[in-house]
């Protein structure tokens, strides 16, 4: 009895020795399985960081690519610096490929990474996110990568996040069905502490992100105070261009900051000094001219029998008030129909069309001034005419040998507007005297002329650069006091050129007219003047002399009495600016290296090729050697027009018709529209280099001009105006609202100024603009230089400022 108790007690005491022995033995292996599982979900997500930073790197090389894309249709947009590319570009590539030859060189890892990753697809996302925002910062750094970039990049990580939530959801199913329940709460316990970390790992890359950005503009700041920005940040071609003659590199796009700032800065200034417009009372209203309507200096004038009345008379002061508008003005018809029909009550004038109706200068019909296309000389048109004087002598070669003609007392100018059929440019001018508005009557048909008069001063133009000088029934007194008009006249002829005289004493035998022929006939052969030609046109009733300028001095030295005598070789015959007229003749050129000597090349050959007399022992405005100094500038404009104001100021051009460059240099502005149907009227201001006659050799022309004053032009005159570094230059010796307000007078209304000057001269000329209820159209601005577009408005003010000495 007493056995089989002791048996029974034996027996509990093994079989509890053998569960704990049993629960031991599970409890270690269970120890050993979770040691197993952190080793491998340790070891899988190294080798996925690699993958991602390789994948990162790619993305990386292909932003860069496309980047470099951007740009490849307009390389010659792009600085220099620019062009060759940073290094830090070179060395994302470099370590890019030097991953790929790590990657490469341990196919045996790559494929336990494989194999494990299909074992187990957990992931340790906090070391991945942070390699992520590694590899973000490297290439913020690079300053390949945009804000916007690594943005893109954001929702890649969520989803790998979501990923490995969901592997790690399927886990936790699985041991709870194996029924370890413990471990799975030790399993809730770590994920819990993952997801800690996982929110303090994001917080961090917030951190890390909002600095890398705030470090990256600092960078870009840094890059712009030296110059250098990366391309992703260069403007388009349309944009592009805008710096002086000398720097033709694109600029950065200006950020929000800086132009709020800016903007409030101009605002402040606005405040400080305001502008208040005022309309110019005056005596010829619409019409005023202030350098010509000085009616107090005309009334003083000891004598007008030199027609000092209507030569220039600038005010002391320039005015500062803007000119009224006709009533009933409306904008100027497109050429070609503006050369037959203009709207009548742009210019409500009827004298001329009733004193010179019979001879087809102009009739009123209905709305519009219509115009026949005659002249005192051509009833039957203007294109019959230039034809009979092509037929007279064929060597005038129009718009080949003749490419640019000077058309005095042009009347309505007819002559010069059709002769742009045949690629000829005419200088047209005629004074403001009781033939009403002719000059009015070109400029807004759309042909180029501007008011003037021979009286007691030099034409405003250099000498020896006319092809072709015409005047048909001019009523200038050619043959008085010594043939000092005529002398003119021969002073701006090239050596070789031609002299069209139409007038009455040609064909007539009145005896006024036979005076005059005698004395002119004795006037031109003193003068060495070849009578090339006599010729009568029976359609039109008239005849026409032509005359040639000698190439050589020997007719000079050979004349019996020296008269009129040669000038001196101190008179410089392209001194024009208010030069008193001198009687005397300049030698023409003999040296084959001086201008004159030759012809230039036959157009449009002479548009682009440096004159001859160039020397590249010359320096040129910008510092080149002369002939290359003219190359660039051409080239320069070329690409300017064609990238920029044709194409990304949306300026409608066939809308334009009448230009102004109101400081020209070699006339590259001008050469680069010649495609298009308009005429540039190229301005020398008289304080910048004298290269007048350069704009001239290449077969354009323009005029020497002071901007202190008024030019001698009609209001209402221009369809857009250009002015390369003027103002700033002007605001040295000018008023500046002067001479805006002059603007204002002779641009059309929806006329468009553009500006390229300094930015501080773009904000004060802005500040104008608004006050004068202009359209900005755009502005732009890079290092200190600045781009402006504007377009005028009908806006006028209603307070009236009375100019004394304008009013009769």
């Amino acid at each position: 009895m007493a056995f089989g108790k002791n048996a029974r007690a034996d027996s509990r005491r093994s079989s509890s020795s053998y569960c704990s022995t049993v629960t031991i033995i599970v409890f270690v292996a269970l120890c050993l399985v979770g040691v197993w599982m952190m080793t491998s979900s340790s070891v899988v997500p190294v080798q996925r960081v690699d993958t991602s930073s390789q994948d990162t790197n790619t993305e990386v090389k292909q932003v860069t690519e496309s980047g470099s894309r951007q740009f490849e249709d307009s390389p010659g947009d792009l600085p220099e610096d620019a062009m060759k590319g940073d290094s830090s570009t070179s060395t994302l590539q470099d370590d890019s490929k030097s991953d790929e030859q790590e990657n490469q060189n341990t196919p045996e890892q790559t494929i336990e990474i494989e194999e494990k990753q299909e074992e187990k697809p957990e992931e340790n996302d906090d070391k991945k996110t942070e390699e992520e925002s590694k590899t973000e910062n490297e290439n913020d750094g690079d300053g390949k990568m945009d804000v916007e970039e690594s943005k893109k990049e954001e929702p890649n990580s969520e989803s790998e996040e979501t990923k490995t939530e969901g592997s790690e959801g399927e886990q936790t199913e699985s041991e709870e069905s194996s029924g370890e329940k413990k471990d799975s709460e030790d399993k809730v316990e770590e994920r819990s502490e993952e997801t800690k970390q996982e929110d303090k790992v994001e917080s961090n890359i917030e951190e890390k992100t909002k600095q890398d950005q705030e470090e990256k503009e600092q960078s870009l700041d840094e890059n712009k105070k030296d110059g250098q920005v990366p391309s992703e940040v260069f403007p388009a071609g349309s944009q592009s261009e805008i710096l002086n003659e000398t720097t033709t590199e694109n600029g950065a796009f200006s950020t929000q900051a800086v132009e709020s700032k800016n903007e409030k800065d101009t605002q402040k200034s606005k405040d400080k000094k305001g502008y208040s417009w005022k309309l110019c009372n005056v005596t010829a209203g619409p019409d005023y001219i202030p350098c010509l309507d000085n009616l107090q200096a005309i009334r003083k004038l000891p004598s007008t029998k030199h027609y000092e009345h209507r030569e220039r008379h600038c005010p002391e002061e320039a005015p500062t008030c803007l000119v009224s508008l006709p009533e009933g003005y409306k904008i100027p018809i497109k050429w070609p129909k503006s050369r037959e029909k203009i709207w009548y009550y742009n210019v409500p004038h009827t004298k001329l069309a009733e004193v010179k109706g019979h001879q087809n200068w102009v009739k009123v019909t209905g709305e519009y001034l219509t115009f026949p296309g005659g002249g005192t000389q051509f009833k039957h048109g203007a294109l019959h005419y230039i034809d009979f004087i092509q037929e007279s002598l064929p060597d005038i070669a129009w718009g080949k040998r003749t490419r640019v003609i000077l058309d005095v007392g042009c009347g309505v100018a007819s002559f010069g507007g059709f002769l742009f059929e045949r690629d000829v440019l005419a200088m047209s001018f005629a004074p403001k005297d009781e033939h009403e508005a002719q000059v009015q009557f070109a400029l807004e048909r759309g042909i180029p002329a501007i008011s003037a008069v021979m009286g007691t001063k030099r034409l405003p133009f250099p000498g020896r650069v006319f092809d072709v000088v015409h005047c048909a029934r001019c009523r200038v007194p050619w043959h008085i006091e010594g043939g000092k008009l005529l002398l003119e006249l021969n002073r701006v002829l090239r050596p070789g050129g031609y002299f069209v005289w139409s007038a009455t004493p040609v064909y007539q035998k009145l005896e006024e007219d036979v005076q005059i022929w005698k004395a002119m006939s004795a006037m031109t052969k003193s003068m060495c003047w070849e009578l090339v030609t006599i010729k009568k046109d029976t359609v039109n009733g008239v005849g026409a002399a032509i005359y040639r300028k000698p190439t050589s001095n020997v007719c000079y030295d050979k004349r019996p009495q020296n008269e009129p005598p040669l000038c001196q070789e101190s008179d410089d015959a392209n001194a024009a600016w208010s030069v008193p007229l001198e009687a005397c003749m300049h030698r023409v050129p003999m040296d084959i290296s001086d201008r004159g000597s030759q012809w230039p090349e036959q157009w449009p050959e002479r548009l682009e090729k440096p004159p001859y007399w160039l020397k590249s022992s010359q320096t040129g405005v910008y510092g080149k050697p002369a002939p290359d100094d003219f190359a660039a500038d051409y080239e320069h404009w070329k690409r300017v027009v064609t990238k920029s104001y044709l194409k990304g100021m949306g300026i409608n051009w066939s809308s334009i018709r009448n230009v102004m460059d109101m400081r020209s240099v070699y006339g590259g502005f001008a050469a680069a529209l010649k495609d298009l149907k308009v005429w540039v009227m190229n301005v020398v201001p008289i304080d910048s280099p004298d290269t007048l006659p350069i704009i001239y050799e290449r077969g354009l022309f323009g005029i020497y001009h002071d901007w202190c004053e008024s030019f001698s032009t009609y209001p209402r005159s221009y369809d857009l105006l250009h002015a390369d570094h003027l103002f700033s230059k002007l605001k040295k010796r000018c008023n500046l609202v002067a001479v805006v307000a002059e603007v204002d007078r002779i641009l059309r209304p929806e006329g468009k100024l553009i500006v390229r000057d300094n930015v501080e001269t773009i904000g004060e000329l802005s500040n104008m603009a608004r006050s004068l209820q202009w359209e900005i159209r755009m502005t732009y601005s890079q290092d200190n230089e600045g781009l402006l577009c504007l377009q005028k408005t009908v806006w006028r003010p209603t307070e009236q400022e009375t100019i004394s000495y304008a009013i009769a």
